[in-house]
């Protein structure tokens, strides 16, 4: 009996050694997969640091990704490189800060800079043969000063954004008033809206100059009335009309491809399926200063700016700190 049981202990003892060696192998195997994979989807680092080399896997290469994994990631090292080459064939025209002058247009806001990464937009720009201010074409420049000079351009763009270490809001009352006035009541059509001597009246003395030029661009607390400062003052409204006649009106809540929705005189929500028979009209009141967006320069800001803004500037010595900006 005693040899019975003993025998039965053993196989049991045997089983559970073998069951736990089974266990920990799976286990390591197991942590070995994971690792393995792990390693495989470790994002990549940004690109090297080096002469301008080609862009990383998923940057500027024309595919569909979008925001912060597709920033340009500035080499410091190639943008001084770049230098040289800027102030010998761009500067004139571009300025030494690449905000334009009265020969050339500013290059911060330039659409094929900002979509530009690593030279993939400006190169075949440039390789067409864009005139320089020594005379040459820009044709010539070889394929290492344009990703250099990529780099020179994102670092200038990156100079400008309240988040780079040499940001500073500097003194934006440069402009000339009365070319301010000109286009105040001509190509800007402010006049349309505003009055300097009626709604305008005072203004300059109740808002410093930069937070002055900020609302002149942004009233509404952003364009199209969202992402800077407070909510917009003035709602954006929109009538609706069914394709029986009946016509709703109020504060646009939301709209997009599908669906209207707004609140109306008595505060009751509604919302309409957008058909073919479904009329829309939407109103927002800012928006001729977000048309005005895509085609003010930076001397029209400061011009305007200037009317007010330069003379609450006697008074008060708003304009009497800081740099030009």
């Amino acid at each position: 009996m005693r040899l019975c049981s003993d025998r039965k202990s053993f196989g049991v003892i045997v089983r559970f050694r073998s069951s736990l060696f089974l266990a920990v192998a799976a286990s390591v195997v197991l942590a070995a997969s994971s690792t393995a994979i792990v390693g495989q989807g470790a994002p990549q680092g940004p690109p090297p640091a080096g002469r301008g080399g080609p862009p990383p896997q998923g940057r500027g290469g024309g595919g569909l990704s979008a925001g912060a994994a597709d920033q340009h990631v500035v080499d410091g090292a190639a943008a001084d490189r770049a230098r040289k080459l800027y102030a010998s064939e761009c500067v004139q025209c571009h300025g030494p800060q690449a905000r334009g002058t009265a020969d050339g247009p500013n290059l911060v806001r330039s659409v094929i800079v900002l979509k530009d990464r690593y030279g993939n937009e400006i190169g075949p720009y440039l390789k067409k043969g864009h005139k320089t201010q020594s005379g040459g074409s820009s044709a010539t420049f070889s394929d290492e000063q344009i990703q250099e000079l990529s780099h020179f351009l994102h670092q200038r763009v990156t100079d400008t954004l309240r988040g780079s270490p040499i940001f500073e809001v500097q003194n934006v009352l440069t402009g000339d008033p009365k070319a301010g006035e000109a286009y105040f009541t001509g190509a800007g059509k402010c006049a349309t809206c505003h009055q300097p001597s009626g709604d305008l009246a005072g203004i300059g003395r109740r808002y410093q100059p930069p937070a002055l030029q900020q609302r002149f661009l942004f009233p509404g607390g952003g364009r199209g009335g969202r992402g800077r400062g407070a909510a917009p003052s003035k709602p954006t409204t929109v009538a609706v009309t069914t394709a029986s006649g009946t016509s709703v009106s109020g504060t646009l809540v939301r709209m997009d491809d599908f669906t209207v929705a707004l609140r109306d005189g008595s505060g009751n929500y509604q919302s309409f399926t957008r058909t073919p028979d479904l009329k829309v009209v939407k109103t927002n009141p800012y928006q001729a200063h977000i048309d005005l967006l895509d085609v003010i320069t930076d001397k029209n800001m400061h011009d305007v700016v200037a009317i007010e803004g330069g003379r609450a500037a006697k008074s008060t010595n708003f304009g009497g700190h800081g740099r030009a900006g």
